[in-house]
């Protein structure tokens, strides 16, 4: 069984008597361990298609499931018992918790689904804190950080808990060339160390680069589908 599957999925958001099609029969297969990027111009229905997998929105139509898990059948709970489980998210906008400090944000996931004790999570955290660069900052909060710092401490925080998926959404357009790299490096060896599937929207050729299938998006419909 395929780590996601899509069958015929479509998304519609209503105004009144008005209706968009934000996503039109999708038909996909992601299997574990996959490096996929979703690819397409604003409004293509990348970032929709990634909130679905997510279990962050439901389809309109159409069958959905990951890890054999029909998302459309999750209440609000069991949704978010579902990500705390199994997956880690990369915003655009970071959803750092501002109170937190970078250290604190990291450690967060581990607090709500692990039962890990404090040795081993502040090791873990302080592990992925100095994969992105970003250990002599982690007593600061958001406020103090850059945008590309806020970046590195999201992705640090997506990867900690060491899920089955992670989702991110254009998780290098904070990051300068060489942070971007080093980024996509430290994905692609969780990837091959833990066996996590990443599955990106993005605009960045470096990321197309990187990823193994690229599926690009128009107007809410698979278009195009290119292997590396």
């Amino acid at each position: 069984m395929s780590l996601i599957e899509a069958s015929a999925v479509s998304k519609i958001y209503r105004s009144g008597d008005v209706e968009f099609y934000a996503l039109r029969d999708i038909s996909l297969t992601i299997d574990t361990r996959e490096f996929v990027a979703f690819v397409g111009p604003s409004g293509s229905g990348k970032s929709t298609l990634l909130n679905l997998i997510g279990c962050l929105d439901h389809p309109s139509s159409g069958r959905l499931t990951v890890m054999g898990t029909d998302v459309a059948a999750l209440d609000r709970k069991a949704s978010a018992h579902f990500r705390g489980e199994n997956l880690g998210f990369v915003f655009q906008e970071f959803n750092l918790v501002p109170v937190l400090s970078a250290y604190e944000n990291v450690e967060y996931p581990l607090l709500m689904v692990r039962g890990w004790a404090p040795e081993k999570r502040h090791a873990q955290v302080m592990k992925l804190l100095d994969a992105v660069g970003m250990a002599a900052q982690a007593h600061k909060r958001p406020d103090q950080l850059s945008g590309g710092q806020k970046q590195r401490v999201a992705v640090a925080r997506a990867l900690v808990s060491e899920p089955k998926l992670v989702l991110a959404d254009e998780p290098t357009a904070n990051l300068d060339h060489e942070t971007a790299h080093k980024v996509i490096a430290l994905m692609k060896q969780m990837r091959d160390d833990y066996g996590t599937t990443f599955v990106f929207s993005t605009h960045d050729p470096k990321i197309m680069q990187a990823a193994e299938r690229t599926l690009m998006l128009e107007d809410g419909r698979l278009v195009k589908e290119v292997q590396a």
